[in-house]
């Protein structure tokens, strides 16, 4: 069965069962956790698929990088499941899953803006304004490049505006480019 079909029907079921229990968003910010510590120790991965490690360890060592003590019953059962049917492979899978699934349900977009210098009142302005378009609530991360000279980049539900000063004199360069192209 294909990785992303599999994962994709975990966390639906997790997420209808989070939400018949009224607990998504706390299962949310646990997965987001999980998913963060999936990325950032390699050895987590390793270990839940290690066929050595008994199902009763590898819950406790899920449940603790999912939150510690506070996990929620929904997120431990659903782990234990997981467990139960040997899809820890895809456990990491399942977690990207269910943030979209998450996401696409409370019309949440996340998108990147990337400016000269840092102005979190031109964030906040931007999120106000894409929030208001889309009807939905925007997270906006926000990176520092200096070769932008001035401007910034917005990058948001598969669009992309840049209105930086080093793109407007890129465009103006190519302009008299063709000009002089014409000319000689």
């Amino acid at each position: 069965m294909n990785t992303g079909v599999v994962s994709r029907r975990f966390a639906k079921a997790l997420l209808a069962y989070a939400k018949g229990e009224g607990l998504e968003d706390k299962v949310y910010k646990e997965v987001k956790t999980l998913a963060a510590h999936f990325a950032e120790v390699p050895g987590l991965r390793r270990a839940v698929e290690n066929p050595v490690l008994e199902r009763s360890k590898k819950l406790e060592l899920l449940c603790e990088a999912s939150g510690g003590k506070d996990v929620s019953q929904v997120m431990t059962r659903f782990l234990s499941l997981v467990l139960e049917d040997r899809r820890e492979k895809f456990l990491q899978f399942m977690m990207w899953s269910y943030i979209d699934l998450y996401q696409e349900d409370k019309h949440i977009l996340i998108g990147k803006l990337t400016t000269a210098v840092s102005s979190p009142k031109l964030v906040a302005h931007l999120q106000k304004l894409a929030s208001e378009k889309t009807h939905g609530e925007v997270i906006l991360e926000e990176k520092v490049d200096k070769s932008l000279i001035g401007g910034y980049i917005i990058e948001l539900g598969g669009f992309r505006l840049d209105s930086s000063v080093a793109n407007q004199l890129k465009r103006v360069k190519q302009q008299f480019i063709a000009k002089n192209r014409r000319i000689v």
